[in-house]
């Protein structure tokens, strides 16, 4: 298993000897793939720090291009979703307008062309999508695959939704620990426990951006690194906070831009699609 030191230091290794692929050869989307209306914002905390609010959280995904493979980095809200009535009662109501094909499209990106499908965890909001590219290896957390053969079933937890994996059909690579994804540092899947136990997060290193941070669901909120905010929903509440601190201290000591994949507003530090990130 390898920890976060030893793939930052075989990455920098990498780099340093020529190894690693040029930097002109990754490119990074920001993907819609949905939203979600929070109509009870209480859960978010353990501490109450929410009470009596609201808030529309964005589900992003990503594209990632290394050199000719492509990656896609969570798949959003169910196809379902797209013209659904919303449920007026509900303390979440997800909405989704547009596909991920018909988004990929846009840049000439065929769904049989995603040769990786990573996912930073196993809710229904970042595996939505992912039978739409069945000839994709699955690439999550092994306790998050585990538990989708759990009963009872785990809290936003749907089986259905990635049938060609549970069915054998597709291949999976369930991962302990961080992954070099393409084995030159370029993209590393990083081990973020406590929202989920097999919780993961991507670093993927830029030419002229520099090094970006997507966030899973580590937090849902910005501040929720400052002011720690625990979601009552999470796994565990020990991991959380260290996989928090983990993630801004990366950023820090690599002086990564850190995205919070839920915050609306935190996902502008990446350009709006169609346009890249190199």
């Amino acid at each position: 298993m390898k920890t976060m030191t030893t793939s930052l230091l075989a990455a920098a290794v990498l780099m340093a000897s020529g190894a690693a692929a040029s930097a002109d050869e990754v490119e990074l989307w920001r993907l819609d793939c949905g939203q979600i209306e929070v109509r009870n914002l209480d859960v978010f905390s353990d501490t109450f720090k929410y009470s009596g609010k609201t808030r529309t959280l964005t589900d992003s995904c990503y594209l990632i291009r290394h050199d000719k493979d492509y990656m896609l980095w969570d798949a959003g809200l169910p196809t379902a979703l797209i013209g659904a009535k919303a449920d007026a009662s509900a303390t979440f109501a997800p909405a989704l307008a547009e596909d991920l094909p018909t988004q990929l499209a846009k840049i000439g990106v065929k769904p049989e062309q995603i040769g990786r499908l990573g996912v930073s965890h196993n809710h229904f909001d970042h595996v939505g999508q992912a039978a739409t590219f069945p000839g994709a290896t699955l690439m999550i957390g092994a306790a998050d695959f585990a538990q989708f053969k759990a009963d009872p079933l785990p809290f936003a937890v749907d089986p259905n939704l990635i049938k060609p994996w549970l069915d054998g059909i597709a291949k999976v690579d369930p991962i302990s620990g961080d992954r070099d994804v393409f084995d030159d540092g370029s993209v590393v899947i990083l081990s973020t426990p406590g929202h989920t136990p097999g919780e993961t997060s991507l670093l993927v290193r830029l030419a002229k951006t520099g090094p970006v941070l997507l966030s899973g669901d580590v937090v849902h909120f910005e501040e929720q690194f400052a002011n720690r905010g625990v979601p009552t929903f999470n796994f565990d509440r020990a991991d959380s906070l260290a996989s928090m601190e983990r993630l801004t201290g990366i950023a820090e000591s690599l002086n990564a831009i850190l995205v919070v994949q839920h915050d609306a507003s935190d996902i502008n530090k990446l350009p709006a699609f169609p346009k890249s990130a190199k």
